[in-house]
């Protein structure tokens, strides 16, 4: 089976001998083996490991992404992110903790920007109300411009 896991700066993994991934999505942990039907999903923050014919593992943390298998022979997974490592340790304490935080600090980031956004266009109605509108009218020249004083 081949493996492709890629970021939109580099391909992360090119594998062409792997036999077994594993990966997770929302509805938890799954495996993909060799003829596996075609597939779509969207992964969490989490771990995709592997193993090769030889029984080598690896394993590569994604920031989320989507995997797609396809014609049971291709593996592809697109991802934010992705750290490839023999070290799943490392990877689970390290790269993971500080995927997820940055996560959460862009989840933060969007609601605040989301409140600037509505308070921009609340401000914008306001202004635009009828009663203002009319207001605005009768207090300007025929041409559209303000009343001299």
């Amino acid at each position: 089976m081949k493996l492709v896991i890629a970021t939109p700066v580099l391909v992360a993994a090119d594998i062409d001998d792997a036999v077994a991934v594993r990966a997770e999505d929302a509805s938890g942990k799954f495996g993909v083996l060799d003829q596996h039907a075609d597939f779509l999903t969207v992964l969490a923050i989490s771990v995709v490991s592997w193993r090769r014919r030889d029984g080598r593992e690896g394993h590569c943390a994604v920031r989320g992404g989507v995997l797609s298998v396809s014609g049971g022979k291709t593996v592809s997974v697109a991802a934010r992110e992705a750290v490839v490592s023999d070290d799943m340790v490392k990877l689970e304490h390290e790269v993971l903790d500080r995927f997820r935080r940055t996560g959460e600090e862009e989840k933060a980031a969007r609601a605040s920007s989301t409140r600037l956004y509505l308070a921009a266009v609340r401000r914008m109605l306001a202004y635009l109300r009828p009663e203002r509108a009319a207001r605005t009218l009768s207090e300007s020249t025929p041409y559209g411009g303000p009343a001299e004083p």
